[in-house]
């Protein structure tokens, strides 16, 4: 036997050593750098703040298709591991002729550097980086080019090389161009030099017009470079008033396709794309948040950039299990739909997300164009339109009535049936809704539930017409410190560096709340002995059900021995009340979406547990204790209190000499009747013995004892 242990043990050993080894040299193998060559947005904001940025650097929307004479800013990053970058050597490996383009590089941003495309054509770089971990290389494609204008636009004829000249015939840009050039981007600039009092002068035109000059001048055949050679200049106009867009339109009709947000100004000036055979690698189609933050990006005045930044769209998570090889399906399990701003267009437009091989290197933050189409449409906001019977939550319930809202419940959902995912076995620690079960709150659906009264609902969702969108982007704080912290594209309805609640949204109906602690529940439900705001009353409630869960009596829930319980003939309802734990503290909304909701969720999710359900909504005429069944009892047993009106309940049970066993209940309970399950357990969850027990219930003014035999 000795022997037997002795060479088990060196087996072991060995088995040890080998998986060290193996464990050590998977480390070496993969703990490796990999680089990408970022193309960095450059905000005016960042201009005006950054001291990084400085001198001759420009406005950059962060596409590979660039203007001629405006500066790239290149970033190394090494997405391989978390090494740092301690070096990198930058090499132009390909440069237009005639280019004298040389890397420049930005105080405070080591692994950044920029140069000025200074001729038009194809520009290949090459960086090399030292981590401590490794060296890796990579290399990246540049284009710059000069604006050939979208023509077409207010029935002036495009002509060669506008990009209407060639996909003015083709069903899916017709499309694209005709919702266009009604929506502001398009008309902006028409609008403001012909509306007297519209305050419109030359300060605008670099955000309303295309490939206009942003602090440095650049010949590219932008809207000023244009306006030169045709010999339209502002000051023969201005100020603002009617008759002036006619006098372009009559005058100077070449110069019209350059007067407006048009196509260049997202996807890249367009001369070599047009002039290589329609080459798509030489113009971008890209859903990067700095084509916007090109104008949307000076605060005050145009904050959306900034406040972006400031939300978690803007920084949304990332995991490798999202590359899932789902071959492009667009079910709820598919993370990237949300978790990928490509990956919501794509869904939005009925496509599947290929996320075979997909890595962090390819994940697209949640930007301006993930939610709102580019090209415009009929919705508000430009709201991008949704796949028909896609408007469900996992339950199956329709949100229809939910206005600018919806677009946000497209991710802020559970995602599973919670009725029916109950009954599926727990594996891991990602079982569950998932962590934005927000919709399904604020609605008052897909919640566990356990038979008697349905849960109370606040219905906010019956009067506020956008839903998530009034208060969440109510306008922002105008203090500098919460100012575009909170609200508007922020999101975020608290500031946790000023402790600030912005109620904007919901001092409409809610007159005089300041914060969000001024909401006072009706009632002492946590059982703490003082009536809170309902998000304390929440949180404490969580708590109560936490310490309900396995491990019991810590305020933490371990996955794993619930899973194990299988035996536990309360088992799915243990599984219930846990899919209902974390549905509510992972919307982290503490009940301000749906108060009464969620606190009678908690409420009867720890009742299940402890052994108590409502099993009925009938109001009682009186107080009433009954007997338990069966009697004498092995090893669980049930008996029934009734209330007729809410109040507050203690129930427990002691041994024949008067010692209290267990603790059933000491909590609030709402009228009705209520079955309470005695599984022979006490307080230290272990088995009583054999014997004599009596229970009692105090509730109100009414007490009543009753005696029961537990015979094994």
């Amino acid at each position: 036997m000795t022997k037997t242990n002795k060479s088990g043990e060196n087996i072991m050993r060995r088995t040890g050593t080998f998986l060290l080894l193996l464990a050590l040299c998977s480390a070496a193998i993969f703990a490796v750098p990999r680089v990408k060559i970022v193309t960095e947005a450059v905000t005016p904001q960042m201009l005006a703040t950054n001291s990084a940025f400085t001198g001759d650097s420009t406005v950059a929307s962060g596409i590979k298709t660039l203007a001629k004479g405006t500066y790239v800013y290149l970033r190394a990053w090494n997405f391989g591991d978390t090494a740092a970058i301690t070096s990198s050597t930058w090499t132009f490996l390909q440069k237009p002729a005639g280019s004298n383009a040389a890397f420049g590089t930005i105080t405070g941003l080591t692994t950044w550097r920029k140069f000025k495309a200074d001729s038009t054509g194809t520009y290949q770089i090459q960086v090399s980086v030292v981590t401590s971990t490794g060296t890796k290389d990579t290399t990246v494609t540049l284009y710059a080019a000069t604006y050939v204008g979208t023509g077409g636009f207010d029935n002036i004829p495009a002509a060669f090389p506008n990009c209407m000249s060639c996909h003015g015939t083709t069903p899916q840009f017709t499309d694209i161009f005709n919702r266009w050039k009604v929506t502001g981007h398009a008309t902006s600039f028409k609008t403001g030099i012909s509306t007297t009092n519209s305050g419109f002068n030359t300060s605008c035109f670099k955000c309303h017009t295309m490939g206009y000059d942003h602090n440095i001048v650049a010949e590219n055949n932008g809207f000023d470079d244009k306006a030169r050679q045709l010999g339209w200049n502002w000051n023969n106009y201005a100020p603002p008033k009617p008759g002036n867009w006619d006098t372009i339109k009559n005058r100077f009709p070449s110069l019209a396709p350059f007067a407006g947000v048009g196509c260049e100004s997202c996807h890249g000036p367009g001369s070599e794309h047009v002039f290589n055979g329609g080459d798509t690698n030489r113009i971008q189609k890209d859903i990067g948040a700095g084509n916007c933050g090109q104008c949307h990006d000076s605060p005050p005045q145009a904050p959306i950039y900034t406040q972006w930044k400031n939300a978690k769209h803007s920084n949304v998570i990332y995991s490798n299990s999202f590359a899932q090889n789902n071959n492009g399906t667009n079910n709820l399990d598919n993370c990237i739909r949300c978790h990928d701003g490509m990956g919501y267009v794509n869904f939005t437009k009925g496509i599947g997300t290929n996320t075979n091989g997909f890595t962090v290197a390819k994940h697209q933050t949640v930007t301006c164009a993930t939610c709102h189409d580019p090209h415009g449409n009929s919705n508000n906001a430009y709201l991008r339109n949704r796949p028909a019977g896609s408007d469900t939550l996992a339950n199956g319930y329709h949100y229809t009535n939910l206005g600018s809202g919806a677009t946000c419940v497209d991710c802020h959902k559970s995602r599973r049936n919670t009725m029916t995912y109950a009954n599926t076995r727990i594996t891991s620690g990602n079982w569950g809704p998932h962590h934005n079960s927000q919709a399904d709150i604020f609605l008052g659906q897909n919640l566990a539930t356990f038979g008697g009264a349905p849960y109370r609902s606040t219905q906010h969702f019956a009067f506020l017409q956008n839903g998530c969108v009034t208060c969440h982007m109510a306008p922002t704080d105008t203090a500098a410190a919460n100012r575009d912290k909170v609200g508007g594209h922020a999101l975020f309805l608290h500031n946790e560096a000023t402790n600030y609640d912005h109620m904007k949204g919901c001092q409409s109906c809610h007159f005089g709340k300041t914060k969000f602690d001024d909401f006072i529940a009706d009632a002492d439900y946590d059982t703490d002995g003082t009536i809170e705001p309902w998000r304390s009353e929440v949180a404490g409630c969580l708590t109560k059900l936490a310490q309900a869960l396995p491990p019991y009596g810590v305020d933490s829930v371990a996955w794993q021995l619930i899973a194990a319980d299988t035996l536990n003939p309360n088992h799915l309802n243990m599984k219930k009340a846990y899919l209902n734990y974390l549905s509510i503290r992972d919307g982290s909304e503490y009940g301000m979406h749906n108060a009464k909701y969620v606190i009678d969720a908690l409420v009867a999710s720890r009742n299940v547990l402890i052994g108590i359900i409502n099993i009925s909504t009938e109001v009682p005429q009186k107080f009433e204790l009954t007997q338990n069944y069966p009697n004498p009892f092995n090893p669980v047993t049930k008996f029934k209190f009734s209330l007729p009106k809410e109040t507050d309940v203690t129930i427990a049970i002691f041994d024949i000499t008067g010692r209290v066993v267990k603790v059933i209940t000491r909590d609030k309970f709402t009228a009705g009747q209520y079955e309470v399950d005695w599984d022979a357990k006490n307080d230290n969850n272990n088995q009583v013995a054999s014997g004599v027990y009596f229970y009692r219930i105090v509730a109100g003014g009414f007490s009543d004892v009753k005696k029961m035999v537990l015979l094994k």
